[in-house]
């Protein structure tokens, strides 16, 4: 199969769809890849480790599209990029589709199959979502954090405090991968951290596993209401299974209950964000202010931090983008359910129905197996 690797256009995302390690595992298996010129560079990957890896380097990202039977990418198609996708293409990133309307419509449009790498399912869990959600989950501690310094308009409160003075009361929403990693890393920090879940089960769980300094919590509307309250940094880590927009659970009200200069890290925005007040920022311009509270709702953060999530993410993606390469997209569907769950869109069919049910598409929704014939 030709495989194709375009630069990211999003804003200030420095990540890229295939290492040159990749490459060289997908040109070993038989393929042919295409890399546009400098797609790597930010991720510290020059031109010529591509082509000591076999990948032929194109000028232009036109080339790379319309050479390519599978893009491999990391964010979602752009406007920019609408133009380039085409009938029976394989698009293989990541899209959330629930929280972009146009976006779905675009690829809808275009006749393409769209495999999403945050649907794709295992038994244990969600293998290509996890390695970003790690670092996203770490890395809004350290942003939140950052934003709490009063130079950046926060509180002026030390999320470790210092003898004698308490630190920061830090809340997670959400005690997934996101919200443990951000847990863990406020806790090592020296917070106090609370850690919301609704399943019994993963409160138990994290009760064994956190730090003192974390305690759990049960989360209902009650229990945010207070807690948001009194914290000084809120991050939000809940994602809902099946491509499902997020839940508001944190409202304006609870906003303007915490303390002035708080900071609100929505780590969910890509599913449309966990607070009514959020909306997508981007790297260059990161933060907005909401009563009182200063809202982090970056869209691509691990982005910045582009070489470990390019090589953290290349890693998780290879086993199922050889699988797709080798057998085609129905072949791969059919053999294994974890892709089969990942097709998001195919030919003009809706194959998500959390994605057909957020915008009212029912009528062209379709199992994936349907969608594909097998």
């Amino acid at each position: 199969m030709r495989i194709g690797c375009p630069k990211e256009i999003k804003n200030r995302e420095y990540r890229v769809g295939l290492t040159p390690s990749a490459v060289a595992t997908y040109v070993k298996a038989g393929h042919e890849v295409f890399v546009e010129r400098d797609a790597g560079k930010n991720a510290g990957f020059p031109d010529g480790e591509y082509k000591s890896a076999g990948a032929r380097i194109l000028g232009r990202a036109s080339e790379v599209w319309s050479k390519a039977e599978m893009l491999i990418k990391v964010k979602e198609p752009l406007q920019d990029e609408y133009k380039f996708l085409r009938d029976s293409q394989i698009v293989y990133t990541y899209f959330h589709f629930a929280a972009d309307k146009e976006l779905t419509e675009a690829c809808l449009k275009s006749g393409a199959s769209c495999v999403a790498y945050e649907l794709v399912r295992e038994s244990w869990g969600l293998p290509l979502l996890q390695p970003m959600s790690e670092v996203a989950g770490r890395m809004s501690v350290i942003m939140g954090s950052y934003y709490l310094g009063r130079t950046f308009g926060g509180s002026g409160i030390l999320p470790m405090g210092v003898p004698g003075v308490a630190p920061a009361d830090v809340l997670v929403i959400g005690g997934g991968t996101v919200g443990v990693n951000a847990a863990r890393i406020a806790s090592g920090l020296g917070a106090r951290v609370t850690i919301a879940d609704v399943s019994h089960t993963r409160l138990a769980y994290l009760s064994e596993v956190m730090p003192s300094n974390c305690v759990t919590l049960y989360s209902d509307s009650t229990a945010i209401s207070a807690e948001t309250a009194k914290s000084d940094l809120v991050i939000g880590a809940v994602l809902l299974p099946g491509g499902a927009k997020a839940p508001k659970l944190v409202t304006r009200e609870h906003l303007k209950s915490m303390r002035q200069g708080s900071v609100f890290v929505d780590v969910a925005i890509d599913q449309g964000g966990i607070a009514e007040t959020s909306r997508p920022t981007s790297h260059d311009d990161p933060v907005f202010v909401e009563e009182g509270v200063v809202h982090y709702c970056v869209a691509n953060m691990p982005g910045a931090y582009a070489r470990t999530s390019t090589v953290a993410l290349s890693n998780a993606t290879i086993k199922y983008g050889l699988s797709l390469a080798g057998k085609g997209l129905a072949g791969a569907c059919k053999d294994d359910a974890a892709i089969r769950q990942g097709l998001s869109i195919h030919k003009g069919a809706l194959t998500v129905k959390a994605v057909a049910d957020t915008f009212g598409m029912q009528n062209i929704y379709k199992e994936p197996s349907d969608a594909l014939g097998i």
